[in-house]
């Protein structure tokens, strides 16, 4: 049985033939149940291969797959609905709806995934319990996500992605904004819920001091190469 959750070969992207920003991944794998940390320097291409590992891009050759599928050979369609079933993603941004409750918010990948909401029996159960494993306030189901402090819309934004259990968590610099005390407690807390859901973690970012409390840390200059047009 395949132990992979992601694996990447000999994978090329650039965005325009003008572009001087062209990458080239020769191998990468992650074993399914891994926490993994994803550290680069900004401009170094962290977000770009998160998106093409997310099916967000199509590369230029190569293979990505995820839990066994080429993603980059399926359908657009395919590709997204893909996405919602397997991929819970917490944004750099969070990129919640500034004026929808914080239960809607969460609720909001069981719209767009079968697989994930027939994970969930009781959805608004689920969501609440999440927040009190998230430390959350009992009463904040109801309050508008742009009510609410930056730390309480990271935690907002981790329920989001983990709910409906999905096997692999791809998290974008989410504790950039927090100081050392509160990056550690906001880390705790996901990681719990990580393990209890049996998902994988790729989280990237930039702050070096957070690699021991990972499985793992790669380099994103050991796997990805930046390429000129001459290259191929």
């Amino acid at each position: 049985m395949d132990e992979s959750i992601i694996k990447i070969d000999s994978v090329r992207f650039y965005w325009s033939k003008k572009s001087n920003f062209k990458i080239f991944v020769p191998n990468l794998e992650i074993k399914k149940g891994e926490k993994v940390l994803l550290l680069g320097e900004s401009g170094s291409g962290k977000t770009t291969l998160l998106s093409l590992m997310c099916g967000f891009l199509n590369p230029l050759s190569g293979n990505i797959s995820i839990n066994g599928n080429t993603i980059n050979q399926l359908s657009s369609k395919t590709r997204d609905e893909y996405r919602a079933d397997n991929i819970g993603i917490i944004f750099q941004q969070f990129n919640l709806l500034p004026y929808a409750n914080v239960v809607d918010n969460v609720l909001l990948p069981l719209y767009f995934s079968k697989v994930r909401s027939n994970n969930v029996s009781n959805k608004k159960e689920k969501v609440i319990e999440l927040f009190k494993q998230l430390r959350l306030p009992d009463d904040i189901a109801q309050f508008r996500a742009s009510s609410l402090s930056m730390g309480q819309q990271q935690r907002v934004a981790v329920a989001r992605a983990l709910i409906g259990n999905p096997s692999l968590i791809i998290a974008d610099e989410p504790t950039s904004s927090l100081d050392a005390d509160a990056q550690k407690i906001f880390l705790n807390l996901m990681f719990e819920q990580i393990s209890e859901n049996n998902s994988t973690l790729l989280m990237v970012s930039h702050d070096k001091s957070l690699s021991n409390q990972f499985d793992r840390l790669i380099d994103i200059n050991e796997i990805l190469i930046r390429e000129d047009k001459s290259c191929y």
